[in-house]
């Protein structure tokens, strides 16, 4: 019995491991915003569209009016060409580029218009240029 009990556990840990739990990391990550994209088909989240008039793309949601039409774990901007977008929000320029490359980087920045208040939060800001 007790092999048994070890082996039982030693599956429930492979699994948990293996699949991930639903924890790991927010919605916004989870649906790709701020993923490079080529065409739309490429963004996960339904309403998302490949932003090509970013370098590299950007799987995002152009024409928000506030956060509640972002996925969690993004927030409504404005950006420099005077659109609203949802930008994944971060901590640091790692959390920006976990699904683009390296040619495509965004930058972590606070200086963003943020459309609800700011609350000291940072957002993904890809580079210009399609």
């Amino acid at each position: 019995m007790g092999l048994f009990k070890g082996l039982s556990c030693l599956v429930l840990v492979v699994f948990a491991v293996g699949c991930g739990g639903s924890d790991n990391g927010s919605e916004a990550d989870r649906l790709g915003v701020g993923a490079s994209c080529a065409a739309n088909d490429d963004c996960t989240e339904e309403g998302q569209s490949c932003l090509t008039q970013f370098k590299g793309g950007y799987c995002g949601v152009q024409g928000c009016e506030d956060d509640a039409g972002c996925p969690a774990g993004s927030a409504c901007v404005t950006h420099d060409d005077g659109q609203n977008y949802c930008f994944l929000v971060c901590g640091n320029k790692d959390d920006c580029n976990t699904n683009r490359e390296a040619a495509d980087e965004a930058n972590c920045s606070s200086s963003i218009t943020f459309i609800d208040d700011a609350k000291g939060r940072k957002a993904c800001v890809p580079p210009s240029g399609g």
